[in-house]
């Protein structure tokens, strides 16, 4: 998947689940299931940063940066920092992008970046938004 796909799936997960320890924890696996649907990727290394390192900016800045779906979108995307950071890799071996979770395929990268777009888009939430509960986005009660 394209970085910013997985940060929308992270954040998406995230969002579900009102545990930050469990959005850290899961963030992983998601990007190793992810990884699994075959798709194509993009080649442009610093289009890939900024688009992922931008949906993960704007999660952080309408939902704050410890927001369950923030903290899970950057885990979940934090795996392809291997890619980038050779020191990430123990021994000189890539832990989530060597043994066979990647599969080449066909969903499309302009498609990858559309769903990316509008999954992070619908979770942005407006300021002084308010969930059910009546608590603002830092969770304090009105």
């Amino acid at each position: 998947m394209i970085v910013s796909l997985h940060v929308a799936t992270g954040a998406a997960l995230g969002a579900l689940n009102h545990s930050r320890l469990a959005a850290l924890a899961l963030g992983p696996p998601l990007h190793l299931a992810c990884d699994r649907v075959p798709h194509e990727d993009i080649h442009d290394r610093r289009f890939e940063i900024r688009s992922g390192l931008f949906g993960l900016a704007l999660l952080a800045l309408s939902r704050g940066p410890l927001d369950p779906a923030t903290l899970c979108a950057a885990s979940a995307s934090a795996p392809d920092l291997e890619h980038i950071f050779p020191r990430l890799r123990p021994r000189g071996r890539k832990l989530f992008h060597g043994g066979g979770w990647h599969r080449a395929g066909g969903f499309r990268t302009d498609v990858q970046l559309v769903l990316a777009g509008a999954t992070i888009g619908l979770l942005l939430r407006p300021p002084g938004w308010r969930d059910r509960r009546g608590s603002d986005r830092d969770g304090r009660q009105s």
